[in-house]
């Protein structure tokens, strides 16, 4: 590859002008490298406990539009009793929150979320308005 480079007033490289084709190669590279960094970032905060790996079946439950709080409950072994004790709400509360019947307020979701060791937004749905800004 031998780039067209393009002087600036100042007699100073401004630009170097490459094929389109030589372009998309460097991109497609630049996010091979990327990609790697950021696997390598997962595998080191998992060694550390930052980070989990998460289940197909989970991610396919999420995907598929089940209630976030219900599939997350579910994976780390909770029953709605359970988890509703350890967040002071009873359990048919969280039922309906589950169920899409009754709608938590901030608060609710961010106790639920430090409960099942997730963020905030991994317990709200795709979609839901009033997360979206």
């Amino acid at each position: 590859m031998k780039p067209q480079i393009i002087i600036n007033r100042d007699r100073e490289p401004a630009f170097a002008v490459i094929p389109y084709d030589e372009y998309r190669a460097l991109m497609e590279r630049l996010e091979w490298f990327e990609d790697l960094r950021d696997s390598k970032a997962f595998e080191e905060k998992l060694a550390r406990g930052e980070e989990e790996e998460v289940p197909a079946e989970v991610v396919e439950r999420l995907v598929g539009g089940e209630s976030p709080v219900r599939v997350w409950r579910e994976h780390r072994g909770l029953t709605q009793e359970d988890l509703g004790e350890q967040v002071g709400l009873s359990g048919s509360y969280l039922s309906q929150i589950e169920s899409g019947k009754r709608e938590g307020t901030v608060r609710v979701y961010a106790a639920l979320a430090r409960a099942l060791g997730v963020d905030m937004d991994d317990l709200v749905a795709a979609g839901d308005d009033e997360w979206d800004t």
